[in-house]
């Protein structure tokens, strides 16, 4: 499935690849998690950008941006080219809307490099917490192993963890688009690289400034999700006491595949302080 970053943004560890879709008002960035890129974007951008500006890129180490050996990948890396990113397009207060572990990304920029948002939209992110867990542990504990799996179960791998993460299922073409990145000996390589830098360690030293975000913030959540389960919504929640807390039903981890019109509601309805 054809998706293309046509611009390029330079950082110390190598190309990142971003695209703008319109020229509204507001503009809104999306960030995307692991093991997923801006795809996800797919039919969330063209929608907000029927009255905004959204922009949209692929973290370093992902996707259509650079993939090779010693870049830094970890979260504190990511939020460093983010706040660099940001800078590059003159946004100085822009809504942010993250999801997975680009929710530890944006929050380390808005609290530890301190960029502004105008509004903060969170879904099943990763925030805080003891999230090490699951396959993501065992990766972070025997990166190497992993790295030396044949071909064939590598991608048998990483297709059952994009299966777990969604409850309805992917269309057609979705999976394989998801996988493309992460095929071969190249994209093998860059898949364990980037999963064993990121790591739980980087999002301790923003929890005690969590109450102190000062913008409206908004965490919606699939009831479904099996990779950051209802509790760590709550979790969040109970650290940024003004946050609005959504559900969505029969959704798991990946609400731009399970639900993306009810996503795309949520992310058009605006902050009660804006009505």
């Amino acid at each position: 499935m054809e998706w293309e970053l046509g611009e390029e943004f330079e950082t110390p560890g190598g190309t990142m690849r971003w695209r703008r879709f319109g020229d509204g008002d507001d503009p809104v960035v999306l960030v995307h998690g692991t093991p997923y890129s801006s795809f996800l974007w797919r039919d969330i951008a063209p929608a907000l950008a029927r009255t905004r500006t959204v922009f949209v890129f692929d973290h370093l180490g992902f996707g259509r941006s650079e993939q090779r050996e010693g870049q830094d990948l970890g979260l504190a890396a990511h939020a460093r080219n983010f706040a660099a990113l940001l800078d590059h397009w003159g946004l100085s207060s822009p809504s942010v809307v993250a999801h997975d572990i680009g929710g530890a990304v944006a929050l380390r920029t808005l609290l530890l490099e301190r960029r502004e948002y105008r509004d903060l939209t969170l879904f099943d992110a990763v925030s805080g917490g003891d999230w090490e867990r699951g396959l993501f542990r065992l990766i972070l504990e025997h990166a190497e192993v992993f790295g030396e799996l044949p071909e064939y179960a590598h991608e048998a791998l990483v297709a059952a963890h994009l299966r777990h993460a969604t409850h309805a299922g992917f269309r057609p073409g979705v999976l394989d688009a998801y996988l493309a990145p992460w095929r071969g000996a190249a994209g093998q390589a860059a898949f364990y690289r980037q999963y064993s830098q990121i790591r739980q360690a980087d999002t301790a030293p923003y929890e005690d400034l969590l109450g102190g975000i000062s913008c409206p913030v908004r965490l919606i959540w699939g009831r479904e999700d099996r990779i950051l389960p209802p509790e760590y919504a709550h979790w969040l929640h109970q650290r940024v006491p003004h946050a609005e807390l959504h559900w969505i039903e029969g959704a798991g981890h990946l609400l731009q595949e399970d639900a993306a019109g009810q996503l795309t509601a949520h992310l058009t309805a605006g902050f009660p302080s804006e009505a």
